[in-house]
């Protein structure tokens, strides 16, 4: 099962160091495969079915040795495409501590995004995962899931409809649309408040519904 890694464009100080997962980590259970998922986009699906193929990319423990030499403090966003490793509805607990433990590795920053679901046995993964520093957000579908999932006490993200405002507060829960959906100047590396990064932020940080498929996932979002 093959992993890629990327470097940030040379001279490019506010990029991030990305990976890729092979399409067989995500979930089935997620509704957004192959119906609104942003990485069906064509120059994304191109690279990550490559990975997916064999094509490109490194196995497990290649991809771990290349997070673990990234530079020291390095910002780092596991998965533009692909989720954790995993097998049914339940996360590896085993592989998710090793990419903890290479990301911890000269105090990296990293973080990612999981559709798994937040069942007993993945909540006490992505909770060691967390308060380790390595963060998993907790993916929803839908704002009514992702005021669900705050209570569970992990970070969150959400999609959102096409429509959604940059703030809002449903039951308690502040909502806030990614910065960068509003403003080509705004990156992962340059994010003034490293939204997604923060496993201790107390709002839930959403995503429209974009790419090739929004309609589908605008759906979706809409619950």
């Amino acid at each position: 099962m093959n992993y890629s890694i990327h470097n940030p464009s040379e001279g490019n100080k506010v990029n991030v160091y990305k990976t890729y997962s092979n399409k067989n980590t995500c979930p089935k259970s997620c509704p957004l495969a192959g119906n609104g998922c942003y990485a069906d986009n064509f120059h994304v699906n191109l690279h990550w079915s490559k990975v997916s193929s064999g094509e490109r990319g490194t196995d497990w423990q290649g991809l771990l040795d290349s997070v673990k030499a990234l530079p020291t403090g390095a910002l780092w966003r596991h998965n533009i495409a692909g989720d954790l490793r995993g097998k049914g509805e339940y996360i590896d607990n085993k592989s998710l501590q090793q990419l903890t433990q290479a990301s911890k590795y000269r105090k990296k920053q990293g973080f990612t995004y999981t559709h798994y679901k937040p069942n007993a046995k993945n909540i006490q993964a992505l909770k060691k995962a967390n308060d380790s520093g390595f963060t998993v957000n907790l993916s929803s579908n839908n704002i009514a899931q992702a005021v669900e999932y705050k209570k569970l006490g992990l970070p969150v993200v959400t999609v959102l409809p096409m429509d959604a405002p940059n703030v809002q507060i449903v039951d308690g829960v502040k909502i806030v649309a990614c910065p960068s959906e509003k403003s080509d100047r705004v990156k992962c590396g340059n994010c003034a408040h490293s939204f997604c990064a923060d496993s201790k932020r107390d709002f839930v940080v959403g995503f429209r519904a974009h790419g090739t498929k929004k309609k589908q996932a605008d759906i979706i979002a809409r619950g």
